[in-house]
């Protein structure tokens, strides 16, 4: 089966409709699939569950989809860097899940192992425990967690080969290997793209089993979300 498209348009045909739920890659805008999150802006699709770290910043990332509107759910661990998120929140407008980072990486973990829940420490007399079960083992209680499974997952990787193995980049890894695990469909975009066997099979990060589709970007802008300069000291 052939898994490489021309662009990110191509490769998210036949996989977009109203109402579904996509994991998206990444932890603030490191390692965030931008070519097709743009893709999925210019679908037009609406009523989206996201599930990911964060919503991006305004203007860019997951922010973007924010701005037209298309996404009516979020599942994340942390929403402060984007006012249009606060916004549209207080408006009632977004339905957020919030869900302490290590909590949400193993959700989706979980999800990708075929794990339908996990308890944990995480959460338990909180907010977070609401409307959970909670058990207790060994004289301690913890909170049932639910696993996450996406329709769609889209991540971002450094390198990858024809048939979807993936290497990932330093702090870029984050959140895109659990997510290519956890999806019906997985659809990556890499900055560079070789022949099947030029990966080191100790250095795949990603197995291509989990992969379905990839396209090969060449132009990717990597923000950074805040830079702090401290001037240099008088010699």
């Amino acid at each position: 089966m052939k898994k490489v498209f021309p662009d990110a348009r191509a490769a998210l045909q036949g996989l977009l409709h109203d109402g579904m739920t996509i994991m998206s890659g990444g932890f603030g805008l490191c390692g965030i699939p931008e070519l097709l999150i743009n893709a999925i802006r210019e679908s037009e699709i609406r009523d989206l569950t996201v599930v990911s770290n964060n919503a991006g910043i305004d203007g860019a990332g997951l922010g973007l989809l924010l701005e037209t509107r298309q996404v009516r759910r979020m599942i994340a661990s942390y929403v402060g860097e984007n006012k249009l998120f606060e916004e549209l929140y207080l408006k009632g407008e977004l339905e957020l899940e919030f869900n302490p980072q290590g909590t949400l990486a193993e959700r989706i973990r979980a999800g990708g192992a075929g794990i339908p829940a996990f308890f944990t420490k995480t959460g338990v007399g909180t907010l977070v425990a609401e409307g959970k079960e909670v058990r207790e083992f060994e004289g301690e209680r913890y909170v049932m967690e639910r696993a996450l499974f996406a329709d769609l997952a889209i991540i971002h990787a450094w390198k990858g080969d024809a048939e979807g193995n993936l290497v990932y980049r330093k702090t870029a890894r984050n959140f895109n290997p659990i997510m290519a695990t956890a999806a019906r469909v997985t659809v990556a975009e890499v900055e560079a793209l070789v022949e099947p066997g030029r990966i080191d099979p100790d250095h795949i990060h990603t197995p291509g089993v989990f992969v379905q589709r990839i396209v090969h970007g060449r132009s990717f802008e990597k923000r950074i979300e805040q830079r702090t300069v401290q001037k240099r000291p008088q010699a």
